[in-house]
């Protein structure tokens, strides 16, 4: 269901604290408030369970008017899909830094960015990941599988096995590991069981062996 919407001031002008006063106001370009709509987003998704968060609390966190949520995301259901697709996007290539050293060193290295990546937000994306958002919703679980293809399409390259015969064997093992970076993800920001230390250790191990000993001998269809 579509909340009703509050007149969007007709100069765009978007107040910071949520008050009236002109001297308190200031334009935002289009980009920045949406972007700033949905890092509050992100953030109260992650404190609260979907059906307690109120797209009015969040139009005044953010600092704009209601209607402006409607205008850029529609519904709270499609903000909150906005949400999932944040969480779960991997970055460009591009923007990303190639490790260096050997294989261990890249391992590590790519296990700390992963954790720092999923510790920004974490509660929000064990939430995300975990389906505690609207329940089983085919939309979310469409953005969830396409993050994991992705993730698997970007690892069997890095490896240089796209070509290989047994690929989809390949991507299949690694959408098996990130179920165990969810779980150990869970285990650290949720349950506090193991520290990111432990963690890391864990996941670092596991795509070691992953990359070293189970794709070669899968590759090779041994």
């Amino acid at each position: 269901m579509v909340e009703s919407t509050d007149a969007v001031p007709a100069n765009g002008a978007v107040s910071i604290d949520g008050g009236d006063a002109p001297s308190r106001r200031r334009r935002l370009e289009p980009d920045e408030r949406r972007a700033q709509i949905l890092a509050c987003a992100i953030d109260m998704f992650g404190e609260r369970p979907y059906a307690a968060v109120s797209t009015a609390e969040l139009a005044q966190r953010a600092g704009v008017a209601r209607g402006l949520i409607n205008h850029y995301f529609g519904n709270k259901r499609d903000l909150y899909l906005a949400v999932v697709r944040r969480m779960v996007t991997l970055p460009r290539p591009d923007a990303m830094t190639t490790p260096t050293g050997d294989i261990r060193e890249r391992v590590d290295a790519s296990v700390a960015w992963l954790l720092d990546t999923i510790g920004e937000h974490g509660h929000t994306w064990v939430k995300v990941t975990g389906h505690e958002g609207i329940g089983d919703d085919p939309e979310v679980q469409r953005i969830l599988d396409d993050a994991d293809t992705a993730a698997a399409d970007r690892m069997v390259h890095m490896m240089g096995l796209e070509g290989s015969l047994h690929s989809d064997e390949l991507r299949a093992l690694v959408r098996c590991y990130g179920g165990l970076v969810k779980a150990a993800g869970r285990e650290w920001i949720v349950r506090g069981s193991l520290s990111r230390e432990q963690v890391h250790d864990l996941l670092a191990d596991m795509l070691l062996t992953l990359v070293t000993q189970t794709f070669p001998n899968v590759h090779r269809g041994t």
